[in-house]
Formats: C-alpha cells, structure tokens, sequence
C-alpha cells in the first residue's frame, strides 16, 4: 500500500546567535513532514503490515526532503530522529507501525550510514498540536552534543482520520555544547553507540 499524502511541510531552522554569543557555523535542523490518511482509522485491525510498507516509503522521501532543504551532502547528516501523531480515530500502535519496523532502514540510506538507533516519538493529537521529534547522533548515540529536538506544527493537521509523519536532520549539533561525552569527530559509528 502506497501512503495517500494529503501535504507535505518542510522546515529549517538555523541558530546564528546563542545566548548573545555569534556561532561560527550556524547549526543547522531540517524537519519534513507528510500528513497521511490512516487507512486503519476507525476500526482495530491486528495486520498493520501496510502501515509498515508505508513508513518504508516515508523513510527515503522525508529524509530525503531534510537533506535536500539542508543543501549538505547527505554524508554531511549528524543526528536524525522521526515522530507520529495520529488523529483521534487512530491508535498510538498505528504511529508505531509506521515509525519502527521499516522507517528507519531508507531514513539511514538518504543520512549516508546511520550506525545508531532512530530517536523517536509517538502521540495522538489533534490540529494544530505541535510534534516534538528527538534527535541523537546518526552513528554514535554517546554524543551528547547531539541530544536535541524540533518541534513542527501544521494548523490543520492531523484531521481525525490522518497521520502527521514527521523526520528531523541536522548538520551539526546543540549551538555551543559543553556537557563533555563523546565529541562527534572522535565517534567511530561502528556499533551505534561509541
């Protein structure tokens, strides 16, 4: 089953300046969203392998919408993270169904690599509710410096029977970390963590 996508947003957002201190290369976020038509809305269905089919198709096409907004080579990606909000009709497992089993997979493949587990979300909602999508480094989930979110927000979404799916890519981390941890140019992305 391919996704019916009623919209598609698209977001950047760059921070300059922090605490009156000027950046010396502005970090980066970019967060694409879909709204979807849950076609399990309104009723329990145990097989939700089409809602699966339909984050695999999600995965490359948002992560691809982040990489592109961003204007980086998609080896240039840090952190990623994706969300779900499900209308009133829907079910937090039908957010879950889209975000976990097959999402990630074409997600990794438009960040080139993605060692580490997708930082993820999940809610019921109604229009106008903002979405926060966690991030964490792409192949190093001990990197501190990339422990963020985004929030998104569309007014007339998600409708009762629709899901907001949303995905989240930066090209750097937190504007001047200092919490210590793992720094990103010292992780080595072999095992997702370190």
């Amino acid at each position: 089953m391919k996704a019916e996508i009623r919209k598609t947003a698209v977001f950047v957002e760059e921070t300059r300046i922090e605490n009156g201190i000027a950046i010396a290369s502005p970090t980066r976020k970019a967060a694409a969203v879909a709204v979807i038509t849950n076609p399990f809305a309104g009723s329990y269905v145990e097989d939700l392998s089409d809602l699966m089919e339909i984050g695999a198709e999600l995965g490359g096409l948002l992560g691809g919408m982040c990489v592109n907004a961003l204007g980086i080579d998609p080896h240039r990606a840090e952190s990623y993270g994706k969300a779900a909000m499900v209308g009133e009709n829907g079910e937090l497992e039908h957010a879950a169904a889209i975000l976990h089993p097959k999402l990630g997979a074409p997600l990794r493949q438009t960040v080139g690599k993605g060692a580490a587990l997708v930082p993820s979300s999940k809610k019921m909602g109604s229009p106008g509710q903002v979405l926060d999508i966690p991030l964490g480094h792409k192949d190093a989930a001990y990197v501190r410096s990339h422990f963020d979110g985004m929030e998104v927000q569309l007014n007339d979404s998600p409708r009762a029977n629709e899901i907001l799916v949303a995905v989240a890519v930066t090209d750097s981390g937190r504007p001047l970390p200092r919490v210590g941890g793992l720094r990103a140019e010292d992780a080595e992305g072999r095992d997702g963590l370190r």
